[in-house]
């Protein structure tokens, strides 16, 4: 296939990261002929996570709304639909990106959950407790500790590994985002995070879990699937679990197993 027949691949970062986060599949993509754009949420953009730890302030007050239509503006801007993959609250944005028709498939990477889908795992409530415990801080941009990184992002790792990664990786939250997300599990007809699981125009979705992931388990994408599938609709909904996956999924050793087969189901479903 000629590199010009291929569809373009955007892909969107989680919550606590930057664009850098997808280094490793972006790098792979390229590498298979795909043009890959890997735009930052507003505030982040393409500064560097040193520039955004010292001054966060431009993470205050953004909400998910104003994030996925940031995306929706630089999608619309291209010559051809993409494929669109998120990782974690992008994988939030990616399904919302997908009820607004901007895709020719998607990939969910660990998704977190859109409205109405109320599976809450522990390790998933204790994920969000340094942000949910103050609601007065809804507008803030609250640090990541190393101590709470090594449980969300690095358990697989030893503390001193985990703590290094922070150093590379982990920048402050958007705690509107996180207050958004967790309201809307409740509130699926009116909840920021709504979508349309019956829709039966929708490009094929693929969601993606790892079997240790703290921050979004596996029984997370399973009920995702089930939220879909229950319509019904004859859009294309799969899954694929990958064993000993933690949610650095797309950076943990071993990453080119996932990235090759998130790519080989969007090519062929696109």
């Amino acid at each position: 296939m000629n590199t010009t027949e291929k569809a373009p691949i955007v892909l969107i970062h989680g919550l606590w990261m930057t664009p850098t986060s997808w280094d490793t599949w972006a790098e792979r993509f390229r590498a298979a002929g795909h043009e890959v754009l890997v735009p930052g949420w507003p505030g982040i953009d393409d500064r560097t996570v040193a520039d955004i730890r010292s001054n966060p302030a431009a993470l205050k007050g953004i909400g998910l709304k104003q994030i996925t239509d940031h995306y929706e503006r630089i999608i619309r801007a291209l010559p051809r639909r993409p494929i669109i993959m998120g990782h974690s609250f992008g994988g939030v944005i990616t399904q919302m990106l997908a009820d607004r028709g901007l895709g020719v498939a998607y990939v969910g990477v660990e998704p977190g959950q859109t409205a109405g889908v109320t599976a809450l795992p522990l390790s998933t409530l204790w994920t969000g407790t340094p942000i949910l415990s103050n609601p007065f801080g809804i507008n803030g941009a609250k640090p990541l500790s190393k101590r709470h990184f090594h449980f969300t992002f690095g358990n697989d790792l030893t503390r001193a590994e985990s703590d290094a990664e922070w150093e590379r990786s982990a920048v402050n939250s958007y705690n509107r985002v996180f207050f958004e997300g967790v309201t809307s599990v409740l509130n699926e007809k009116k909840g920021v995070t709504h979508v349309d699981y019956a829709r039966a125009d929708r490009a094929p979705l693929l969601i993606l879990t790892g079997e240790i992931d703290h921050v979004v388990p596996p029984a997370i994408g399973r009920a995702i699937v089930a939220k879909y599938r229950a319509t019904g609709s004859p859009a294309v909904v799969d899954y694929k679990e990958f064993p000993g996956r933690t949610h650095r999924i797309v950076s943990q050793t071993g990453w080119e197993e996932v990235a090759d087969y998130a790519l080989a189901w969007a090519s062929s479903h696109a």
